[in-house]
Parts: C-alpha cells; sequence; structure tokens
C-alpha cells in the first residue's frame, strides 16, 4: 500500500528539518566560554576553552622548558631547575608576548641507571631518562602543541644535559614539518643556558662574587656551577628562593650560621628572593632576543 503523498512529503520535510538542525548545532569544541576566563600563562592551569580561546585571540607560542631532578649539595632540593624554570618562564613570557607556558618537564638525562649509577645517579633521589625517552617525550609534547594550534614552540633547558637532546626533537620536527609552510615551527633557544652562563656577568654586576676556595690559585673566581666541592651556586639558589625559600633551607642554616655560599653572604633572605627577582627578568631579556633570531631563521618571511 503507498503511503499518502501528504505523509510522504511532511517525512521528507521532518528528515531535512533535522539535518540541517544537526548541521547548525555547534560541536562541543566550539561551546561558548560560560564564564570570565583565568589569566594564567601556565596552559596546565587554564581550561581546555580558555586555551581555545587564547589561540583564537593570537596566543599561537608555548614555551616548554626542561628542568631535572639531581642532587644540588646539602642546602638545596632536588627539583632546583624546575624551581628555576617557574621562575623564569612567566618572565620569558611576557617578554616575549602573546605566549602560553607548557608544564615544565621535569624529569630528564641525569646520568646511567643501571648497571651501576652514574653521574648525578650515583646520589640518592635523582631520577634520569635514557636520552631516547626524553626526544620520545619531547617530541609528543610538541606534536600534541602543533595539534592544537599552536604556530611557535620554544624549548628552552635549564641543565646542560637537556640541551643535545632538545636541539635533536627541534631539527627532527622541523625537518618533519618543513613542506607545510604555515605549519609549527620548533625554536630550541641554548642562549638561555649558555649565554653569560650562570649569570656570572650579571652577579659581578650586582656585586655577588663567588670563590671557589678549592681551586687553584688565580682560578678561584671563574665561570662554574661547581665550587668548594658543592654542586649550588647563588643563581640557582636565588631563583628556587623566588619559589620558597624553604627550597633552599633558608631557615635551617641561618641557625647554624650557614646561611653563606661561596662566600656570598645570602641573608636576609628577602635580599636573595629580590636578586632572584633580577635574574629571572635578566635570563628573560636574553631568551626573548633569541627567540626573535631564530623566528627570522625559521620563518624568513615573518615581520
Amino acid at each position: 500500500m503507498t503511503a499518502p503523498r501528504t505523509f510522504v512529503a511532511a517525512t521528507v520535510i521532518a528528515l531535512a528539518v533535522g539535518a540541517s538542525a544537526r548541521l547548525q548545532t555547534p560541536s562541543p569544541q566550539e561551546a561558548p566560554r560560560p564564564i570570565e576566563a583565568g589569566d594564567s600563562l601556565w596552559s596546565e592551569e587554564l581550561t581546555w576553552m580558555e586555551v581555545r580561546d587564547a589561540l583564537k585571540a593570537g596566543k599561537t607560542t608555548v614555551l616548554i622548558g626542561t628542568g631535572g631532578v639531581e642532587q644540588n649539595g646539602p642546602y638545596v632540593a632536588g627539583g632546583k631547575h624546575n624551581f628555576v624554570l617557574a621562575t623564569v618562564m612567566p618572565e620569558i613570557a611576557k617578554a616575549i608576548g602573546n605566549t602560553l607556558i607548557a608544564p615544565i618537564v621535569k624529569f630528564v638525562p641525569e646520568g646511567a641507571i643501571e648497571p651501576a649509577p652514574r653521574g648525578h645517579m650515583a646520589y640518592p633521589g635523582t631520577i634520569s631518562l635514557e636520552a631516547a625517552t626524553f626526544e620520545a617525550l619531547l617530541t609528543d609534547i610538541c606534536r600534541s602543541y602543533k595539534a592544537h594550534g599552536f604556530k611557535d614552540i620554544i624549548l628552552i633547558g635549564d641543565s646542560g644535559g637537556n640541551q643535545t637532546g632538545m636541539r635533536n626533537v627541534a631539527n627532527a620536527l622541523n625537518k618533519k614539518w618543513e613542506s607545510e609552510s604555515a605549519a609549527a615551527r620548533v625554536h630550541f633557544l641554548p642562549e638561555y643556558y649558555n649565554e653569560d652562563q650562570w649569570s656570572y656577568d650579571f652577579l659581578k654586576s650586582q656585586g655577588v662574587v663567588q670563590i671557589d676556595k678549592s681551586a687553584a690559585a688565580g682560578q678561584q673566581d671563574r665561570r662554574t656551577d661547581t665550587r668548594n666541592g658543592m654542586h649550588d651556586d647563588v643563581y640557582y639558589e636565588a631563583q628556587s628562593a623566588v619559589q620558597d625559600p624553604k627550597l633552599i633551607r633558608a631557615e635551617q642554616r641561618m641557625k647554624a650560621g650557614l646561611f653563606t655560599l661561596h662566600g656570598v653572604n645570602m641573608a636576609p633572605v628577602s635580599k636573595t628572593v629580590e636578586l632572584g627577582k633580577k635574574l629571572a627578568v635578566y635570563r628573560a631579556g636574553i631568551t626573548a632576543k633569541a627567540f626573535q633570531a631564530s623566528l627570522k631563521r625559521l620563518r624568513p618571511q615573518h615581520p
């Protein structure tokens, strides 16, 4: 039995209206943000809607910092490099502009794990990755940010052992993406770590001169991260103290009369914290300048 024409027509219209409604219904990814946006620069502290809207507003640069967990002498917590990054990366993001910050990559190569631990792994509390693991982790982090529309992905490392892996990842991904003219580019910026390494010159300009009494005569004032048998430095302590003076055991050291480092009086702790903030701004300036140079190399048409 043939359906009445009116029924068929009504069915067709209903199907068409339904299809049109489905086409016009926004996807969940396009849903409007129901509240005012947060203002953190750290992407992990933002909702997915806030990240989406930041991208639409032009924040298409992301800063990825690699730190580490290692031994840092008798006074400083093992996550020193991560604490320094937490202090300096917001200053870098502000200096560059339109930049969000990725979660800090806290695990990096720190020495052989087995059969006999070597390097920093000889000290309890250190966590180390194989070079291949580190590069695979960084690669997937970069690919994730590219997938969501970030155009300029910056890699900086707060430790010497991180530099080669970051360079390898940047080179490999840029080669893979080079045929995509509008695709993301990975900017490895060794200047963050290498230029005025450990801010030796800057610290001297601030009147901070660190003396290594264990070194030979004439070499006691030099650029190094190990003095008097300690893998410790005013540069790292000051920036870590910005996060929390407990991380450099300020209170305990003051009680023990040990709140000096390599001949530098660290008291009052507020002075050390203020120095850490100045160091962060200084390193941010170096890094922002290096990023502009990298843009010119990787994006020749960049204005």
